[in-house]
């Protein structure tokens, strides 16, 4: 910002004679900073709103920990590719499968259950299986799956 001049003198068509002497303004001049300050405003106002766009996803809350690394064996339900199921490496019928469950969870301090199926078997049977295992109050499902799927272009 730099200082103005103001000539001296009087108005009217009265022309001096001679040298008119400019006396220095001590005032700052402060439109100029008002109109960059208006435009930076405008600017921030548009510019605002274009900064949140995206997909609209409702994330789900969590509150998700490492695992660590002296923690228990877990415990596995699998749906095998006859739709049968099995904790472990036992075979049980599927009435069977929420009450030995339970009585496993309540020894074990961790009551993550760990769910895998064969890829041969119906997205409906493993659903099933997990919403039984939801039902009686197991919500800490996992689902256990191979490493080696397609990236689909990833």
């Amino acid at each position: 910002m730099g200082a103005g001049v103001i000539k001296g003198g009087g108005g009217g068509s009265r022309r001096r004679r001679g040298r008119s002497r400019a006396a220095p303004m001590s005032e700052i001049n402060v439109t100029p900073f008002v109109d960059v300050m208006l435009v930076l405003l405008i600017i921030f106002m548009v510019a605002a709103p274009l900064l949140t766009v995206g997909v609209p996803v409702e994330l789900p809350d969590t509150a998700a920990e490492a695992l660590s690394v002296d923690q228990e064996e877990p415990l596995t339900v699998s749906v095998q590719a006859g739709g049968g199921l099995a904790i472990q490496t036992t075979e049980i019928a599927d009435d069977d499968l929420i009450p030995r469950l339970r009585a496993i969870a309540a020894e074990r301090d961790s009551q993550r259950i760990f769910l895998q199926a064969d890829e041969t078997v119906a997205y409906a049977r493993v659903v099933q299986v997990m919403g039984a295992l939801n039902a009686a109050g197991f919500t800490d499902i996992g689902l256990i799956t191979d490493t080696d799927g397609p990236t689909f272009g990833g």
